[in-house]
């Protein structure tokens, strides 16, 4: 499915988001700012997609970024803005990385299509260094009544027909408002973080909780 939208991925993501995907980035590397200026540091995206959060993430930055996806069609996108970050072709409950090898992880709408949630943060939180940092950047669930569902009346109806119609692929874009509506909402997600394993755990909500960003700290402990 991915691999049919990749070449139209991003200017859905901007035209459908009205750039408000660009501005929840960056959030998510304003929140890695410290970790982001060590040279010595290594940040994973994973579920990178076409890149924008690795690009983001790499914007001035001293420390090493690396970007993995398991789509191969979108990392060649990836690979076509920069070859400045390496692209690695990688399935996210399984990495190709060696245990605590990363001083900050992020996923940004790609927890939700994983095949199992729990077996994915537990992943996360494998590659992670002690007292590392995960950030999660998810939709979640709209908290202001009246916009929640003039919100859902957008996701489910009008975005899967826009989506199809410049894509070729409406599926794709009706498979975006189901696996949100089967996504833990913004308090479950946090309890299902601190049950496999992270500290510290906390979120914010974005644009009325649209989308929301949960971070958390791998403890020191096994």
């Amino acid at each position: 499915m991915f691999s049919g939208i990749a070449r139209r991925y991003d200017l859905l993501n901007h035209v459908l988001s009205g750039n408000t995907d660009k501005r929840w980035r960056r959030k998510v590397r304003a929140l890695l700012e410290d970790i982001l200026a060590h040279e010595n540091a290594v940040v994973l995206d994973v579920a990178c997609g076409t890149g924008d959060l690795s690009i983001e993430l790499k914007t001035n930055a001293k420390a090493r970024v690396i970007g993995s996806d398991f789509c191969h069609p979108m990392l060649a996108v990836a690979r076509e803005k920069t070859e400045r970050i390496p692209w690695i072709e990688g399935d996210a409950l399984a990495m190709p990385f060696g245990d605590e090898s990363f001083n900050a992880v992020t996923i940004a709408f790609g927890l939700r299509n994983l095949a199992n949630f729990r077996d994915g943060l537990v992943e996360l939180r494998r590659i992670l260094k002690p007292g590392g940092r995960l950030v999660v950047l998810e939709f979640s669930s709209p908290v202001v009544p009246g916009f929640r569902q003039a919100f859902n009346f957008y996701f489910t109806r009008v975005l899967p027909r826009i989506g199809g119609i410049v894509s070729g692929d409406r599926g794709a874009y009706e498979y975006l408002p189901d696996s949100v509506s089967k996504f833990p909402d913004q308090k479950a997600l946090a309890a299902l973080m601190r049950e496999c394993g992270f500290d510290d755990v906390e979120y914010r909500n974005l644009t009325g909780g649209i989308a929301a960003i949960h971070t958390g700290l791998r403890s020191a402990a096994a």
